[in-house]
C-alpha cells in the first residue's frame, strides 16, 4: 500500500516537473521571440494624383521580425513611399536608421536592414514554419496602437483561402485568424511552435476578430525570388476563363458529370496563353490537381481555394502544366509564366515610390488613369471605373485623361472640363500616355485637335500654349510643367 502511494506521488511529481519544464521552455522561447520583434517608424511622402505635382508627408508605425541575414521582415505598406525609416528593438528605446533591401507591393512584403550592424548583436533570428492547420493556435507579436511596448495577442487559425490584399488589390492565399489585430500590428509575425507562420497584413473594418496574415508560402516565394538580387514578382497566366457550373452550358460542350473544370473564353493580348490555348478548351487540371467547376482546387484534404494557388507556387520564368479537353480529345499543355498581372492591365495596380505622370499644355492638365487616381475619387467617376475593368489591347495600353483645366485666356469656355478621356490627337490614335505626350509636343500646324470617343473636340493654339507656359506655372505655383519621367 505504501509502495503504491509512493509510486502515485512520484508520478504526480514527475507530471508537475514536466509541466513546469514545458512552461519554462515556453517562457524561454517567448523571451527569445520577443528579442526578435522590432518596431518600425516610417516617414513617407504621399503623392496627390489629382494635383500630380503635389505631395504631403505622413508618419506611420508598424512591426517587423528579424530573420536570417540581418534582415527585418515586414509589410510593404508599412514602408511604402518611404523617405526615412527607423527601427527599435524590444526592450530598448534607441532607434536605428533602416533601409529597404527589397519590396513586393504585390504580396505586401518588404525586407529591411540596418546600417549599424550592432543592432542585430545577440539576436537569434526567427525561422519560417509551414502553412498552419485550421484551429491551430497562434500568437501575434507587434506594436499596435494604444501603447509603446510590445503586445502579444493569441488566437486560432479560422480559415485559409484566397483573399484580396488591400495594398495591391491582387488576390493571394491568406490566413484568417481571430487574434486581435490593430493598426501598428502590420508587419509583425504570427508565431506557432516557435516559428513564423504568417505576417500580419490587414483586418476587416467593422468586423470582430477577423484579421489576415500573409502565409509562409507567399513569404518563401518572395525570399526565393530575390535571391538573384532582383524582384520578378508573382506571375499571372493571362487566361480568361468561365465557370462550368451551369448544366445547360455543360450540355452544350458535351461534358459528362465526371468532367469538371473551367472553360477558356479568351486571354489578354500580351499573354503567352494566346500561343497555347484555343477558345473552347476545357481546363480540367493544373499541375496534376483537379479543377472544380467553380475554379477551385483542393490544396489540402477537404480544403479548397482558387486554382491560382498552383500558379503562385511557381517563380517567374517557370511553366505550369494543364490538362485540357479540346474538341473531345484529352491533351496536356505547358504554359510559360512570363508576366505579372500588372503587365496585363489597362489601368495598372496602385503605384508606390513614384510620382504621377503628367504634363500641362495650354493650361490643360493631362495624366493617365491609375488605381491611385481612382482611389481619390472614392465611389465617383463611374465611367473611369468601368474603363478600369477593361483589358488592354495592342492598340490601347493606357487611358489618357484631360484631368482639369487651369484657367487662362487660351482655354476660355473649357474651364469646367474634368476627367475627359482623350482618344485622338489630330485624328490619330495612340497606345499609351508617353506616345500621347510625344504626339502633342511634336504636332505641326497652328492648332492641335484632341478628341474623346464621342467626337467632342478640344482645340489648342500651339504657339500660345508654349508662350503662356511660364506664366501659368507662376500663376498656379507649379514647379514643373511635366513630370520627370517625361
Amino acid at each position: 500500500m505504501i509502495q503504491k502511494a509512493l509510486t502515485i506521488m512520484a508520478l504526480f511529481a514527475s507530471a508537475l516537473y514536466a509541466k513546469g519544464f514545458a512552461l519554462y521552455i515556453n517562457q524561454t522561447q517567448n523571451e527569445r521571440i520577443k528579442e526578435s520583434i522590432v518596431k518600425i517608424y516610417t516617414v513617407a511622402k504621399n503623392p496627390d494624383f489629382t494635383i500630380p505635382w503635389n505631395s504631403s508627408i505622413y508618419r506611420v508605425t508598424g512591426s517587423g521580425a528579424i530573420i536570417s541575414g540581418n534582415r527585418i521582415l515586414t509589410n510593404a505598406h508599412v514602408v511604402a513611399n518611404h523617405t526615412f525609416i527607423e527601427v527599435r528593438r524590444y526592450g530598448e528605446m534607441k532607434r536605428y536608421e533602416a533601409e529597404v533591401l527589397s519590396i513586393s507591393h504585390q504580396a505586401d512584403l518588404a525586407l529591411l536592414t540596418v546600417k549599424d550592424k550592432r543592432f542585430f548583436k545577440g539576436i537569434k533570428p526567427l525561422t519560417l514554419g509551414n502553412l498552419p492547420k485550421i484551429e491551430q493556435k497562434i500568437a501575434v507579436f507587434g506594436y499596435p496602437t494604444g501603447g509603446n511596448t510590445l503586445s502579444i495577442t493569441q488566437g486560432i487559425v479560422s480559415r485559409i483561402e484566397h483573399h484580396r490584399y488591400i495594398h495591391s488589390s491582387e488576390e493571394f492565399l491568406a490566413i484568417q485568424v481571430d487574434a486581435a489585430i490593430n493598426p501598428g500590428n502590420s508587419g509583425g509575425p504570427a508565431i506557432s511552435d516557435g516559428k513564423i507562420v504568417g505576417v500580419v497584413m490587414q483586418n476587416i473594418r467593422g468586423a470582430q476578430s477577423i484579421g489576415y496574415l500573409v502565409p509562409t508560402m507567399i513569404i518563401k516565394h518572395f525570399l526565393d525570388d530575390i535571391k538573384d538580387g532582383k524582384y520578378d514578382g508573382f506571375a499571372h497566366t493571362g487566361l480568361i476563363t468561365e465557370k462550368l457550373e451551369n448544366p445547360t452550358l455543360r450540355r452544350y460542350y458535351h461534358l459528362d458529370e465526371n468532367v469538371t473544370g473551367q472553360l477558356v473564353i479568351g486571354w489578354i493580348y500580351n499573354s503567352t496563353a494566346k500561343d497555347i490555348f484555343q477558345k473552347g478548351d476545357i481546363i480540367t487540371a493544373i499541375d496534376g490537381h483537379k479543377i472544380e467547376n467553380d475554379g477551385s482546387v483542393e490544396f489540402r484534404y477537404h480544403e479548397y481555394t482558387s486554382m491560382k494557388y498552383f500558379v503562385d507556387l511557381h517563380q517567374m520564368g517557370e511553366s505550369v502544366t494543364y490538362d485540357i479537353i479540346r474538341n473531345g480529345k484529352k491533351l496536356k499543355v505547358s504554359l510559360p509564366l512570363k508576366r505579372k498581372l500588372d503587365d496585363m492591365l489597362l489601368v495598372k495596380t496602385k503605384r508606390y515610390e513614384t510620382m504621377p505622370s503628367y504634363f500641362i499644355y495650354g493650361g490643360y492638365l493631362f495624366t493617365k488613369l491609375t488605381s491611385n487616381l481612382l482611389a481619390k475619387y472614392g465611389r465617383g467617376a463611374l465611367e473611369l471605373r468601368y474603363l478600369s475593368t477593361q483589358y488592354p489591347t495592342k492598340e490601347k495600353r493606357e487611358i489618357v485623361l484631360l484631368l482639369r483645366v487651369l484657367a487662362a485666356n487660351i482655354n476660355i469656355g473649357n474651364y469646367g472640363i474634368r476627367r475627359m478621356v482623350i482618344e485622338k490627337v489630330n485624328g490619330e490614335s495612340f497606345p499609351d500616355f508617353k506616345t500621347f505626350y510625344q504626339k502633342v509636343m511634336s504636332a505641326k500646324g497652328e492648332i492641335t485637335i484632341l478628341e474623346d470617343r464621342d467626337g467632342m473636340k478640344i482645340a489648342i493654339d500651339n504657339k500660345k500654349a508654349k508662350e503662356i507656359s511660364s506664366e501659368l506655372l507662376k500663376r498656379y505655383a507649379i514647379a514643373k510643367w511635366k513630370s520627370d519621367d517625361l
